[in-house]
């Protein structure tokens, strides 16, 4: 169990996925592939994600490595979300680099992806893409972020709560942003409030005012925004310009949507996976303390999804040398997932993988103040 893998505050990485032996050679390395937004037009999210699965890697090898054998993680690089790029970043790390299992991130790129992760049986696990698009399509992928609809569910059933029933929205023109429009729709239809405004915009469009003013035009009273940094920063900044002023509930907001926004970074509530680092929680406030040590910034959940996937690939690593000797498969990962399928979580207890693959994870419910996010309280979020 991964339970027994973690360690108190120091390296939170010994027990049964550790085992200390000779030092392991170019061979005995096992290779871990990271498909990542290292450039292109949000390359934030290929920073913090590595960040934090390298962390992980750094302190699982300062204890000599999963069963004596050291980890590597090679990055390849899908540009923002080019597919072709993830296709052959993917294929290059199978056929070259040899990797016993995959991170992947972004919902297009991972949707791309998973035909050769089924057909290659490479385990392959996502801690940022949320598109329903992603779940079924390989038998070898997982997801420990939740996905569109979970945070759809609940970011409507926030708004309901809120007493608003006429809701808009607006999301990037892309498979992520068609997926998140369509599970609100969904989930308020369930709820028996209607959607009054489904705007989207491309990527890197450089004026949105018209998107903006059929918005204002329709006389929401919430605004669901399933942009991502930077995006999310701009929508916002738009919608205040126009003055759309009603409260708006975004997926996400990072120090890069502050910027943009500005002074108008207020009225606004999070619905997303949320890292804490309390005191009672010892391995997230360990990460946090270990992650802000090396780099200068408290991470994000981004930082903690891939610190905490790499923990997971650890564990099942070890379970795999010990069921099939050095030898292992990357598909006897996924068979040792679902020997047992509940992992400890950098974000406190336990989480566990569902039937389709994605994890069953809290998710929180934050607020926009004074230059920061704040943690108001935790709400379901997990889709039937």
């Amino acid at each position: 169990m991964f339970t027994k893998a973690i360690k108190g505050l120091t390296c939170a990485v010994v027990g049964t996925i550790l085992a200390a032996g000779t030092p392991a050679t170019a061979e005995d390395t096992i290779k871990i592939g990271g498909i990542f937004s290292m450039s292109g037009t949000a390359p934030y999210y290929g920073q913090v994600m590595s960040q934090g699965a390298q962390l992980a890697i750094d302190e699982i090898n300062a204890e000599g490595g999963v069963d004596g054998r050291k980890l590597e993680l090679v990055i390849e690089d899908h540009k923002s979300g080019n597919t072709q790029a993830a296709v052959t970043g993917m294929n290059r790390l199978i056929n070259v680099v040899g990797v016993k299992a995959v991170l992947s991130s972004f919902s297009g790129p991972t949707a791309a992806i998973a035909p050769i992760s089924q057909d290659r049986g490479i385990f392959t696990l996502n801690g940022g893409g949320v598109s329903p698009k992603m779940i079924g399509v390989s038998d070898h992928m997982f997801h420990n972020r939740s996905m569109a609809l979970d945070l759809a569910l609940a970011s409507v059933a926030y708004a309901v709560e809120s007493g608003h029933k006429r809701i808009a929205q607006i999301a990037i023109k892309s498979e992520f942003g068609d997926s998140a429009i369509a599970a609100a729709i969904e989930a308020a239809e369930r709820a028996g409030v209607e959607i009054v405004a489904s705007e989207q915009f491309a990527n890197d469009a450089t004026n949105i005012d018209a998107q903006i003013a059929k918005i204002r035009a329709a006389r929401p009273d919430v605004v669901l925004n399933w942009a991502t940094t930077p995006q999310a920063g701009i929508a916002v900044k738009r919608l205040r310009d126009i003055q759309v002023n009603v409260p708006v509930q975004s997926m996400e907001w990072t120090s890069e949507d502050f910027a943009i926004a500005g002074d108008h970074s207020e009225n606004i509530f999070v619905v997303t996976d949320y890292f804490s680092a309390s005191e009672e929680n010892e391995w997230g406030k360990h990460f946090h303390d270990a992650y802000v040590a090396r780099h200068g910034d408290d991470p994000d959940f981004y930082a903690a999804n891939y610190y905490e996937a790499i923990y997971v690939i650890a564990e099942l690593i070890s379970r795999a040398h010990d069921a099939k000797g050095k030898d292992f498969a990357s598909a006897d990962l996924t068979e040792q997932l679902w020997a047992d399928n509940s992992f400890k979580s950098v974000y406190g207890g336990t989480m566990k993988f569902r039937d389709n693959g994605v994890v069953i994870k809290r998710v929180a419910l934050l607020e926009v103040k004074d230059g920061k996010t704040e943690f108001v309280r935790f709400i379901e979020a997990a889709a039937d």
